[in-house]
């Protein structure tokens, strides 16, 4: 891992994610990017060049401060930190800038869908996602731990998800000790008998040429994507929980767009996307 950007608006969530970035980069030694975008207002768009270029000048000065004082941090001591300004509200903008400095990770704080203030609402957390093709990683607290003892994979033992699997454990295996690929039984998506479930297991993990002794497997039946990962969570000591995204066609691999964007934004844990 070289290279993690870290967007930010200075908030408390946006410094939740920059303390991950650091503990990550500290164990890599990796460069991170903290890349903040200048809001700008609708009135620039209609004002003449020269106002355009002093509110612009205005602007670039107070988030120059805002990242002097923001960046100050002991955590940061001893890592190489590049600051970034982007005269853009665009939040899909954070997807074009990983592609082309080629990160390895994008870390960004959410407050979900409960607050409407500032940039990291849960709505422009999904923004960035749908348009990554780099891994996401999105925190929503204050980190209590950055090396993951158990990151857990929902996912539906697809031939079709083979690759992003196997992408998925590259980079996970860099962050966690254990991962745990689970499959989650709801009747009303597909339900499968237990015969069912292993077969497709079993089919997967051969074309994918995995082995029980590579990853962990696990199975759970509940009433609903997000109960059944909620109670895996309760039940295995989970640290962070990780879905493969289908980007603007609706996040996720096998169940709906809106069910898996609830577990985006309402899982408190760090959540991992991964862009089929």
């Amino acid at each position: 891992m070289k290279k993690i950007i870290v967007p930010v608006d200075f908030s408390k969530h946006s410094e939740y994610a920059l303390e991950t970035a650091a503990e990550i980069a500290k164990q890599h030694n990796a460069e991170l990017i903290v890349m903040h975008m200048l809001e700008l207002s609708e009135s620039i768009f209609s004002a003449s060049i020269t106002e355009r270029n002093d509110e612009n000048a205005f602007m670039l000065l107070v988030a120059k401060k805002q990242f002097d004082t923001f960046l100050d941090k002991p955590y940061l001591e001893g890592l190489t930190v590049t600051p970034m300004i982007k005269y853009l509200k665009v939040l899909n903008e954070v997807a074009a800038v990983a592609t082309e400095v080629e990160a390895d990770l994008i870390i960004m704080g959410s407050r979900g869908h409960n607050d409407y203030d500032g940039v990291f609402t849960g709505s422009n957390t999904e923004k960035v996602v749908r348009h990554s093709i780099t891994p996401v990683l999105i925190v929503k607290s204050k980190p209590k731990v950055v090396n993951f003892e158990h990151i857990v994979i929902a996912t539906d033992f697809s031939e079709e998800s083979i690759s992003s699997i196997k992408k998925a454990l590259d980079l996970l295996k860099k962050l966690g000790k254990k991962i745990t690929l689970l499959n989650i039984n709801t009747p009303n998506l597909g339900f499968l008998s237990t015969d069912e479930i292993d077969e497709k297991i079993e089919a997967f993990l051969e074309k994918a040429k995995l082995s029980e002794d590579d990853i962990s497997i696990d199975r759970i039946s509940d009433h609903s994507v997000e109960d059944g990962i909620s109670s895996f969570i309760k039940r295995a000591h989970v640290d962070a929980v990780s879905v493969i995204t289908h980007g603007r066609k609706g996040l996720n691999l096998f169940f709906g767009g809106s069910i898996s964007e609830d577990v985006v934004n309402h899982v408190k844990l760090p959540v991992i996307t991964f862009k089929l």
